[in-house]
């Protein structure tokens, strides 16, 4: 869970007033918040934030705006946001984006910060909220990377394009002397960190002003002539580039409203992109693009056990900072720009929950008495178990989410049937995986030193596409395991899967197969009762160089679920 670090007098400025740590401990619940430790020496409180869709909360503006408006109810207005109604005046300030950059990083958005000169709090303080939308929710700077310059040296309009690597130079951020872009993602600091990101382009993005002046290299370094802030500062200029629009926009709001509630005031700026984007060809930022939510009363009840007036909903959701609009015995729910949280009434439900107070609901016993037994799933996982075991496999257990880069590239895989999370924190976790051998290779690139034969297995989930269902999703159980070993080969991860049959009282046949993941004539699909259920075979050589492993490798993966009595 994201981690941040508080000044308190900085906080107290947000907040308006100061409060006693143990004051703030039992507030901190409104914001899913807790205090994880506390120098009263230093004045720095660290805060835990246990929600992830919550980026808004990572600063200490962000943090002091959600209790203000729980404790005191106060209103909190951003007059500076377009619409797709009203756009705002942008006088000079514009970026002009280049077709180049489409296939590479194609969306930007940008807005200048004027007001009084930073100081050295309120620096630290946007450095680490820099720091914590890039890493955690920009996916450590893939899908979002925050610039932020000294906007009185720009001049307008800037432009957002694809450069040659080799032929652009300049001075980044931390060096004396100017480098090449390949020699920045070589040598450079960050360069070594989030060179990853674009390596593999033929051209990298850039940032200039109309008079050429560089701005910035994204999503890896700023320049030294325009990109170092530091305190007195009087006039910003920030953006951030990107691969996802919403999320994009949503992160320059939130920044934009942490700067205005810093007494900063915010000047729009118009983004001309070369194609259409899904607000139109030019987007004044920041924007304001969230959708209404409606939340039925009758279903609110339902879920929280209560009984709920239409009325009462509205304050409570209100009390959480949201506008609420009442139609008949439904309220809809408008979001404040800095907020993106809402995909469901259930959580509309869930800030009535919160603002309400989890005391307040009374503890109901249940009212049925039932007895527990195992489903007929796990009666076959725990006799799968035991079988598995007794040929010498090791159990594993992973977790269910994973990367496109370990269930798609190092596969050999197109990726289309792939379940992404739409708005993951880290790229770790940004797809649900439907299969359990890419888990089994990683283990098996860091055993290389362990005594072969390496035997592996896992009974587990794995989610696959599935249009008949409410979501297009359906969870399955699968058993997936895997050889290591110079003999490794078909014959003998045919051998074991035909023992786990055998002693499952279960028959099944084999037909030739192919899978990118596997070697072409070395792979067999598994066929029960008619339907494929499963495939094995012999990993194929690229796969395996892919994960960095030198030793022969052989896997199986079934589909338990067929198997069922």
């Amino acid at each position: 869970m994201p981690k941040i670090e508080i000044e308190e007098k900085l906080f107290s400025h947000f907040l308006g007033k100061s409060l006693e740590i143990d004051e703030l401990e039992s507030i901190a619940v409104a914001a899913k918040a807790e205090i994880d430790d506390y120098s009263e020496e230093e004045g720095v409180i660290k805060i835990e934030l246990n929600d992830t869709n919550r980026p808004d909360l990572w600063s200490t503006a962000g943090l002091a705006r959600q209790l203000s408006i729980y404790m005191t109810g106060k209103k909190y207005s951003y007059g500076f946001l377009s619409t797709a109604r009203e756009r705002k005046e942008h006088g000079e300030r514009r970026v002009i984006v280049d077709t180049s950059v489409n296939s590479i990083r194609p969306y930007i958005a940008a807005f200048q910060a004027d007001g009084k000169g930073i100081d050295d709090a309120l620096l630290r303080d946007l450095i680490q909220s820099q720091e914590k939308l890039c890493w955690n929710f920009g996916r450590k700077r893939s899908s979002i990377a925050m610039g932020v310059y000294r906007a009185d040296l720009i001049k307008y309009p800037v432009h957002y394009k694809a450069v040659d690597p080799v032929e652009t130079r300049f001075i980044p951020l931390g060096e004396e002397s100017k480098m090449n872009l390949k020699e920045i993602l070589e040598k450079h600091p960050k360069g070594i960190e989030f060179g990853w990101i674009v390596r593999n382009f033929d051209r990298y993005p850039f940032l200039t002003d109309d008079e050429g002046k560089v701005l910035s290299f994204p999503p890896i370094i700023n320049s030294a002539e325009l990109g170092a802030v530091k305190t007195g500062d009087s006039s910003l200029f920030i953006e951030m580039t990107g691969t996802d629009l919403n999320s994009l926009l949503l992160a320059a709001s939130i920044a934009a409203c942490d700067l205005a509630d810093a007494g900063f005031r915010i000047k729009p700026v118009m983004v001309e992109y070369p194609n259409k984007t899904p607000y139109g060809g030019n987007i004044t930022t920041p924007y304001y693009f969230q959708k209404e939510t409606r939340l039925d009363i009758k279903y609110a009840e339902k879920l929280l056990g209560i009984e709920i007036s239409a009325e009462e909903a509205e304050k409570l959701v209100e009390k959480m900072g949201n506008t609420v609009r009442r139609e008949g015995n439904s309220i809809v729910v408008i979001p404040p720009p800095y907020r993106n949280d809402f995909m469901h009434p259930v959580d509309a439900i869930e800030e009535i929950v919160i603002a309400r107070g989890m005391e307040s609901f009374d503890p109901v016993l249940p009212e049925d008495f039932t007895v527990g037994r195992l489903s007929r799933i796990e009666k076959l996982n725990r006799s799968v178990r035991d079988i598995m075991i007794g040929m010498g496999y090791q159990e594993m257990i992973y977790n269910y989410l994973g990367s496109k880069k370990d269930f798609v590239e190092k596969m050999n895989l197109g990726g289309n049937d792939i379940i992404e999370i739409e708005n993951p924190m880290t790229e770790n976790f940004e797809i649900l995986r439907n299969s359990i051998i890419p888990n089994l290779l990683e283990s098996e690139s860091i055993s290389g030193n362990a005594l072969y034969p390496h035997r592996i297995f896992e009974l587990g989930k794995v989610a696959v596409k599935d249009e008949g269902k409410n979501y297009g999703t359906k969870t399955k159980n699968y058993l997936s395991f895997l050889i290591s070993d110079s003999e490794a080969g078909f014959n003998e991860v045919n051998n074991h899967l035909s023992a786990v049959f055998y002693y499952l009282s279960r028959e099944y046949s084999l037909e030739e197969g192919e899978h990118p993941s596997f070697i072409p004539g070395r792979t067999a699909d598994v066929i029960f009762k008619g339907k494929k259920i499963g495939i094995i075979g012999e990993i194929h050589p690229a796969v395996l160089e892919n994960w960095g492993i030198e030793m022969p490798c052989a896997a199986g993966e079934i589909d338990l679920d067929f198997l069922i009595d």
